[in-house]
């Protein structure tokens, strides 16, 4: 039988490519974005006894309450917005989940979804399968390779077909942060349009150097348009819990759910009740990240600082990207694919290529993205087999 697939372009998703690859070789994996270092032990036994209580049925469609009603009393005490526990906060299976729902409760079959690339390899996906179009509009680099947003260009890209807007800070795989200027200019690109915008923001509380985070959230006039998506798992390094949330006006939350039901209908329940007590008793846990995730930044760069590879600032998450074309006349003239396969199977150390963020790379562009979210132990064992390079 010939079957017509949905999908038309058939393809892996490159963390889960490298990461076998890694395996295979036994390489130092610092490509998918997950800790190696533990749960806090607090979130642990939460969770132990949450299981241990018979917390392990369903939980409400939307999330417990408890939870939801941590979530809102952060919102308000970090970003000065009061958002309705009730009927504008979804918990949701991971932020996977939260933007494929939120992609899908608004897009529609030949709508225009802007994306702004190098973007996180899940928005084209959703946005096809929702009958849409990707609009990909490229970021700009500064000198020093650090990523920002020509936002003239953002709006040169809308048109009458165009629906959503969708912007990640901080960014993934750039590591770039807006500032309140971007957040002022994307709502003067916004006014008077009927677009809407997801703002991807699941490494809010990982921002360095006394930056501050510019939450959507912040910002009345872009909140009334917006979801709001964030992740429990890069909160708390439980990326395998596979926990995150939405955050959108009561009207927005209400589309958002239909397809929320029908997609996992609720988030894994002892979680909630785990994340829930964490949230009450140390909401220290978020405030203390940037310093302990700074530290991780520093000391990783401090390592590789004997090899040629040329790393831009880090503004935000937990992604150091390394620029190879010093190493260009020993490894020879390798795309960034190449390069990390190459990097992966001769020296032990596992990268992601930035090409697959992009629908169009740009040409000699010669970057890779490691994750330094890892235990002191693994960025020495990388540091040293990397050096020499």
């Amino acid at each position: 039988m010939d079957v017509h697939s949905k999908f038309p372009r058939k393809q892996t998703t490159i963390f889960a490519v490298m990461s076998q690859l890694a395996a295979e070789h036994s390489a130092v994996n610092l490509g998918q974005g997950f800790p190696d270092f533990p749960v806090p032990q607090f979130l642990q036994e939460a969770l132990v006894k949450a299981m241990r209580e018979g917390r392990n049925q369903y939980a409400p469609m939307h999330g417990i309450a408890p939870l939801r009603e941590q979530i809102a009393a952060k919102i308000a005490a970090l970003y000065g917005a009061n958002v309705d526990a009730e009927r504008e906060i979804t918990v949701t299976s991971g932020a996977t989940e939260a933007l494929f729902a939120a992609i899908h409760a608004v897009a529609r079959a030949g709508d225009e979804v802007v994306v702004l690339d190098p973007c996180y390899d899940c928005y084209a996906p959703a946005i096809e399968l929702a009958g849409a179009r990707a609009v990909h509009v490229p970021m700009a680099r500064a000198e020093d390779g650090v990523f920002y947003v020509d936002w003239q260009r953002v709006k040169d890209a809308f048109t009458a077909r165009t629906r959503l807007l969708i912007v990640n800070t901080p960014g993934n795989p750039t590591g770039a942060v807006f500032s309140r200027e971007d957040m002022d200019t994307l709502a003067d690109v916004l006014r008077d349009t009927e677009v809407l915008l997801i703002s991807d923001e699941v490494y809010e509380h990982i921002v360095f150097d006394g930056q501050m985070h510019h939450s959507v959230l912040r910002h009345a006039e872009l909140a009334q348009r917006s979801f709001v998506i964030s992740s429990f798992g890069k909160t708390y390094h439980c990326t395998g819990w596979k926990l995150g949330y939405a955050i959108a006006p009561a009207a927005l939350t209400a589309d958002f759910r239909q397809v929320h039901q029908f997609l996992t209908f609720c988030a894994f329940n002892p979680a909630q009740w785990a994340l829930a007590e964490m949230m009450e008793h140390h909401p220290e846990h978020a405030l203390e990240l940037p310093a302990f995730y700074q530290q991780k930044r520093d000391r990783f760069v401090q390592l590789l600082a004997d090899t040629r590879f040329t790393l831009p600032k880090v503004q935000g998450a937990y992604f150091q990207l390394a620029d190879y074309s010093a190493l260009v006349p020993e490894v020879g003239d390798l795309s960034d694919v190449e390069f990390a396969r190459w990097l992966t199977i001769e020296k032990g150390v596992t990268g992601i290529p930035l090409s697959p963020f992009y629908e169009s790379p740009p040409q000699n562009q010669r970057l890779i993205r490691f994750c330094f979210a890892k235990a002191d132990a693994t960025q020495l064992a990388a540091a040293e087999r990397l050096r020499g390079l």
